[in-house]
């Protein structure tokens, strides 16, 4: 026979209203009241009825977290950040991933929707003035924050980080260090690229450097396409005497491009990513990068979220920006 909370409260003498408080981690509770009540529900192996809580509260309790993809690690960590600050509202987080095609992303939304998830977090590829998805979920009336990439036109709360500070950041940091030629390895076609391409080029301007369009390389955002990319830069003349990479995985694949051509870093030339991954500092070539605060992305945007559906009513979008900073490491140290 399930074990209830009415057992609980009956063991310990407290009421029922108690012991739900504790279970969900909510109200004013006592330390030591807490201490029994968590001991004892783990005693008698107590498990939540989902069902019975979602007739009673209307909410599944569940998130839905919809990510380009699964690899790469600023994502990763985002998620982590997620459900690290969603878990003790009674929140779970279903991760669905949508390899940058927007379809499916669509398709992947949908599927969510079906499960009758209490809101959503959506690191959204759909085209420039394509709202039809966030109209979808709008009618439904779910509450939902877009991060990393912003969408014109569309009426919701916004956490990412300040691109164009990541371009600058990571260029003045350059020129600081002697670079007068600074390539740049730009990510794929969208406005985080283009934001943090501008950055790049005012940070230059700013210091009376032209912008060749010789040292801006079209890429992607994993380390083959930085390999691939730096390989093409290293073709023009005069070699950059510095890179400013999109993303660490593309600074990666610069470095290993540099090395195999019989140059140095930092000697010969200066590198620098963004994002800050766990593993930057492990490199053969410690990387000097722009920490975009994963984790504070993560964190906020879930704090926004569970606000969001806590809330009789819409309440108005806000829009966070993390400000970066520079992580120097042995990349770009001379």
């Amino acid at each position: 026979m399930a074990v209830t909370m009415s057992d609980i409260a009956r063991d310990l003498k407290v009421s029922v209203v108690t012991v739900s408080k504790v279970l969900r981690n909510q109200g004013r509770i006592s330390v030591a009241t807490r201490k029994r009540v968590l001991r004892r529900a783990k005693e008698l192996h107590y498990q939540m009825n989902w069902v019975a809580r979602s007739l009673v509260t209307r909410r599944t309790y569940t998130i839905g977290l919809l990510l380009p993809e699964f690899a790469h690690p600023f994502f990763a960590e985002i998620a982590r950040a997620i459900a690290q600050t969603v878990r003790p509202h009674g929140y779970h987080v279903i991760i669905s991933y949508f390899e940058e095609d927007p379809e499916l992303e669509v398709s992947e939304a949908d599927s969510l929707l079906a499960r009758q998830v209490d809101g959503l977090i959506i690191a959204s590829a759909q085209p420039v003035h394509c709202l039809d998805l966030f109209r979808r979920i709008q009618r439904r009336k779910v509450p939902f924050v877009l991060i990393d990439r912003p969408i014109a036109g569309v009426r919701a709360s916004f956490v990412g980080v300040d691109n164009r500070a990541i371009g600058r950041l990571a260029t003045e940091h350059l020129i600081a260090r002697g670079c007068r030629r600074i390539g740049h390895l730009r990510g794929p076609a969208m406005g985080i690229a283009t934001e943090r391409f501008e950055g790049y080029r005012r940070a230059l301007a700013k210091r009376g450097l032209s912008v060749s369009p010789r040292y801006v390389v079209a890429g992607g955002h994993e380390d083959d396409t930085g390999y691939e990319g730096m390989r093409q830069l290293l073709r023009v003349r005069p070699v950059a005497d510095g890179v400013f990479c999109y993303s660490d995985p593309v600074a990666i694949g610069a470095i290993r491009a540099i090395l195999e051509a019989g140059l140095k870093v930092p000697d010969d030339i200066s590198v620098v990513g963004a994002g800050n991954v766990h593993y930057s500092d492990v490199l053969v070539v410690p990387l000097t990068t722009v920490d975009q605060g994963t984790c504070r992305i993560g964190v906020s945007a879930a704090e926004l979220l569970i606000e969001g559906i806590a809330s009789k009513r819409p309440l108005h979008p806000r829009k966070i920006l993390i400000p970066p900073k520079l992580v120097e490491r042995e990349s770009t140290r001379r």
